[in-house]
């Protein structure tokens, strides 16, 4: 019998409950719990998804996430969390990747930051005072790879969250959120985007891992890489991460293209996110040719997206996230 497979990617956007945390958690619930019904996922990849201190052991939780998935099917779902490197070993506090899985998970699951990929050496040009010797730049947010058994096959799901196009803050430049000079707001620019593309870098190389050690003789790996990569289909990170051969100018790497499930969706749909107005697609789900082949359609749920951007509007007046869920749906056999 032939198998549904939806896969699903979804920002939460700051999910954290406390006293403190505005709009409260139960507003977040009423708004987000139907969405993901919708989204009616077998995957589900999900970002932004913060930790909360319990007081147990381990001491800290995603109690926020527990109370959203309650009374829903994704309750009794596999998960895998990202989790600290360091004692004690537990979510971390921010920014959380998290995969959700109706179908069984092959083994341990990694955890990517700076591996593959060593942080780059780097001297800061504006800072003041002047910088001395040059320091590693690396990027704090892990890229998560899951395995799962997918009617009998393996499923390789990679997970990423890729840093923001907010600057990174350069020394003597900042002052709270003003920077002193134009050049010190490039500088931080740059940084961000040297991260961003680090990342691609690394999931790309763990992505050809995947084909390097994928059996001979078969139509190839299912992979799939999916999450808020914070750029389009034509920036940067995206096309690194693809792999095309017109980038690549090498046919012999044609079968290690990764392909967006969102160009089948019309252009003026296409967008996971509205920045100033302006629909943005920068939330991806992304394939290998071999599982393409089974490749059904995608939907972008992004009817009712905020634009958080807009003059004197902040995270704490919208219940919803400002990321669309996108969901590609494929049959397997």
């Amino acid at each position: 019998m032939p198998t549904r497979l939806r896969i699903a990617t979804f920002n939460l956007e700051n999910l954290d409950d406390g006293p403190e945390v505005q709009p409260p958690l139960a507003e977040r619930i009423a708004v987000l719990r139907p969405q993901l019904l919708r989204i009616d996922a077998d995957v589900l990849c999900l970002q932004e998804v913060h930790g909360q201190e319990g007081g147990a052991a381990p001491p800290r939780t995603l109690a926020a996430l527990d109370a959203l998935l309650a009374d829903t099917p994704y309750a009794s779902f596999q998960r895998v969390t990202t989790l600290t490197r360091s004692p004690p070993v537990q979510p971390y506090d921010k920014r959380n990747l998290v995969v959700l899985s109706r179908f069984p998970v092959n083994g341990a699951a990694r955890q990517l930051m700076n591996d593959l990929a060593p942080p780059p050496a780097y001297r800061p040009i504006t800072a003041r005072p002047p910088a001395g010797d040059a320091r590693e730049i690396g990027w704090e947010r892990p890229i998560m790879y899951v395995e799962l058994n997918v009617a009998g096959r393996p499923l390789h799901i990679v997970n990423v969250h890729f840093k923001s196009k907010t600057p990174t803050p350069v020394a003597g430049q900042v002052d709270g959120q003003v920077w002193r000079s134009a050049s010190g707001f490039a500088e931080g620019s740059f940084v961000s985007a040297m991260k961003r593309v680090g990342q691609a870098l690394e999931t790309r190389m763990l992505v050809d891992s995947l084909f390097d050690t994928a059996p001979p003789g078969g139509d190839g790996p299912w992979i799939v890489v999916c999450g808020d990569l914070n750029a389009t289909a034509d920036e940067v990170p995206v096309v690194a991460l693809r792999g095309a051969v017109e980038d690549t100018g090498n046919a012999a790497l044609g079968a290690r293209v990764l392909v967006p499930c969102e160009n089948t969706v019309p252009g003026d749909r296409r967008y996971s996110l509205i920045h100033h107005g302006r629909g943005e697609m920068i939330d991806h789900v992304l394939v290998s040719r071999a599982l393409l082949a089974w490749y059904r359609g995608t939907e972008i749920h992004n009817e009712v997206l905020p634009d958080e951007s807009g003059a004197f509007r902040t995270d704490t007046k919208f219940p919803e996230s400002d990321h669309a869920p996108v969901v590609a749906e494929f049959v397997v056999p």
